[in-house]
């Protein structure tokens, strides 16, 4: 899920903890270090001045080794450090992980990516300046298919209670009218991927977080990944508490359990900075999760604005300042921000925040330290 609004929050006093190195597969134990590297400076950056109650991160080095990292306060009300590699909600993270499964059934030869979305839905797509004959499969995961994002009619605050079928999701947006008309440009809606998730289920006969489950999850052993089961408000595992303001001078309010639902095959899911590396990492080796040719559309992009960023199929390409890009995505859901990605040479970064901040220029803070954390 992306941002609704932006605000610069409060300082924050913080506790930090500095990044040891560790397998990338095993689970964080932190012990002292000296020092503290530019990765770190950053996130105690990110605490200090810009008011974000907790930063954590692990980066994973050419060699698979990895370094975790936390800087902040996982609890505001008892003071609690940000547990190492703690879960968090990664919002539109999920977006990678459905378009995997949907890429998959192409390379099954059960999805064309140059189908319609009424081939496999059909009926289902239709309001005014709105038809599913129209827009194609590809376009739904590229974010050109002109569809309108259901994300801007949905109140932040009430979203902690209440549930939503994925059907609510599209009616909300098909009440809108088109962005854009199909191919004619990128342009983001969380709509998008309601769509293929529903396309998923209806291919395969299964849910979709069955599918994500049985297809990506335990295919790479993402031990603390998972998709929320209906109902389900908690997060499973040691995690930071999440945080949301009503306002943008309001306090801080934990907003850490809540019904994930609005997110759906958009947004729902919950996992780790390190799991977020290994996905991220085995997703660019053609053949461990897409064959090649699948790998290749995923990774052919179409330009994001003059950002120098560019949008695949379910995966976002970012410029280096030290040369090169890194593939990822991306998440926002009320109480985590969540940046990072993976290089081809196997250089990783995961990084999340326990708020969303109103400010831009502290998301983009974030990104720089991500940049800082794959150039260094």
């Amino acid at each position: 899920m992306r941002r609704k609004s932006r605000h610069m929050a409060l300082s924050l006093a913080a506790a930090v903890a500095v990044g040891v190195l560790m397998p990338s597969t095993a689970r964080a134990v932190p012990t002292a270090a000296p020092g503290a590297d530019s990765v770190q400076k950053g996130l105690n950056a990110l605490v200090r001045t810009d008011g974000v109650p907790a930063a954590l991160a692990t980066v994973r080095g050419r060699n698979g080794r990895a370094r975790y990292y936390t800087a902040g306060v996982g609890d505001l009300a008892t003071g609690a450090k940000a547990p190492v590699d703690g879960q968090i909600r990664i919002g539109s993270n999920t977006k990678t992980f459905t378009a995997v499964v949907v890429l998959q059934l192409v390379g099954e030869g059960r999805v064309d990516l140059d189908a319609t979305v009424d081939t496999y839905l059909p009926g289902v797509v239709r309001s005014e300046g709105v038809d599913g004959r129209g827009i194609t499969v590809r376009q739904l995961l590229q974010h050109t298919s002109g569809l309108p994002d259901y994300e801007g009619l949905l109140d932040e605050a009430s979203l902690r209670y209440r549930y939503f079928e994925p059907r609510e999701l599209l009616d909300l947006a098909l009440g809108k009218k088109p962005e854009s008309a199909p191919g004619e440009k990128f342009g983001y809606s969380s709509t998008n991927y309601v769509l293929a998730g529903l396309i998923v289920q209806k291919v395969t006969g299964r849910p979709l977080a069955e599918e994500i489950d049985r297809r990506v999850v335990r295919r790479l052993g993402l031990r603390h990944t998972y998709f929320p089961a209906a109902g389900d408000r908690t997060i499973r595992e040691p995690h930071p508490k999440g945080y949301r303001k009503d306002s943008a001078d309001g306090p801080l309010r934990d907003f850490t359990e809540m019904d994930p639902s609005a997110g759906w095959a958009a947004g729902q899911m919950i996992s780790t900075d390190s799991d977020l590396n290994r996905f991220f990492t085995e997703l660019l080796v053609p053949g461990r999760l897409l064959p090649a040719a699948q790998l290749a559309q995923m990774r052919t992009t179409v330009p994001i604005g003059d950002t120098g960023a560019g949008a695949g199929l379910g995966i976002l390409s970012r410029p280096l300042s030290c040369g090169g890009v890194y593939w990822g995505h991306g998440g926002d859901i009320p109480g985590y921000e969540t940046r990072g990605g993976a290089t081809d040479d196997g250089r990783a970064v995961s990084i999340a925040v326990t708020t969303v901040p109103t400010d831009y220029d502290v998301t983009r803070r974030l990104e720089g330290v991500v940049d800082t954390a794959l150039c260094r």
